[in-house]
């Protein structure tokens, strides 16, 4: 049975920054960094599995970002900015691929990471 998985990259944040188009100054992506050439591997290593990449994109540094405690009972909802002293990883993005379980289990050991990638089944709602 095909069903919809999300992996959720966890690691170290990192300088999105530098991959702007405007920071290129004419370099492509793979060119500035291993890591990148490391997730195009990725995606031809999933599509060599015969599965395909229904989705993914990296997300910006966290200063990009921040938290939201949800005010109870009427209260104002607690805004925290980044970076965030709690923790030393982020979600740094993630790729959204429709498979069976067996080979979600393979492409959660191939998805680039300097640290953990955290897979979970899409429940669907029907929509």
């Amino acid at each position: 049975m095909t069903d919809t998985w999300v992996f959720l990259i966890r690691e170290n944040d990192w300088d999105s920054d530098a991959y702007l188009p405007e920071n290129l100054r004419g370099r492509n992506r793979q060119e500035l960094s291993e890591d990148m050439a490391a997730h195009e591997r990725f995606s031809e290593a999933v599509a060599a599995l015969g599965v395909k990449i229904t989705g993914g994109d990296a997300l910006q540094n966290a200063k990009y970002g921040g938290y939201v405690a949800v005010g109870k009972d009427g209260a104002e909802p607690v805004y925290t900015d980044a970076p965030f002293t709690d923790t030393n990883e982020v979600i740094t993005g993630f790729y959204q691929v429709e498979c069976d379980e067996a080979t979600a289990r393979k492409i959660a050991a191939l998805v680039p990471s300097g640290n953990v990638v955290e897979w979970r089944k899409v429940m669907s709602f029907g929509s």
